[in-house]
């Protein structure tokens, strides 16, 4: 599959320069950073969460988990993770599970991880198992320029 279009299609638009790395495929975002020798720290993991009616897009390092207490009191309302099957509409051109982070190319609401605000290169998932989207700092503000921050990992 490799990546997304519709992401592509985003990153064209945001006049993004990006490096496509393959990798052995890997279900979860921690294992990803490991078979493509990469520092958890790098690799940006997003987590659909819904919060009322609406989903948003949480993104967090790979090594590190969203906190979701911290995620509540930020947003002023209750938050609770988004189920597999409620991903599919959203992300209807990516693999089950490899949601890339960058919620604005999916028309998402997306927060960030202070985190992911201090790294010099971001890697992420591109829409399937098995191939990375690699991306400088300066691309990754351009990527997720509409996106607010805080400190929702732990």
């Amino acid at each position: 599959m490799a990546i997304s279009p519709k992401l592509r299609t985003y990153m064209d638009r945001c006049r993004v320069q990006f490096e496509e790395l393959g990798h052995p495929p890997t279900l979860e975002a921690a294992r990803t950073a490991e078979a493509a020798h990469v520092s958890g720290r790098q690799v940006a993991k997003g987590v659909l969460v819904r919060a009322g009616e609406e989903y948003m897009l949480a993104v967090a390092p790979s090594s590190r988990r969203v906190d979701f207490d911290r995620l509540r009191r930020w947003l002023g309302r209750e938050v609770q993770l988004a189920s597999e099957a409620d991903s599919g509409p959203l992300f209807p051109d990516c693999d089950l599970g490899a949601i890339p982070p960058v919620g604005a190319a999916f028309g998402l609401e997306t927060i960030l991880d202070d985190d992911m605000l201090n790294t010099e290169h971001i890697y992420f998932e591109g829409g399937d198992h098995k191939t990375l989207v690699h991306v400088d700092a300066a691309n990754w503000r351009r990527l997720t320029r509409d996106a607010s921050h805080c400190a929702i990992s732990a």
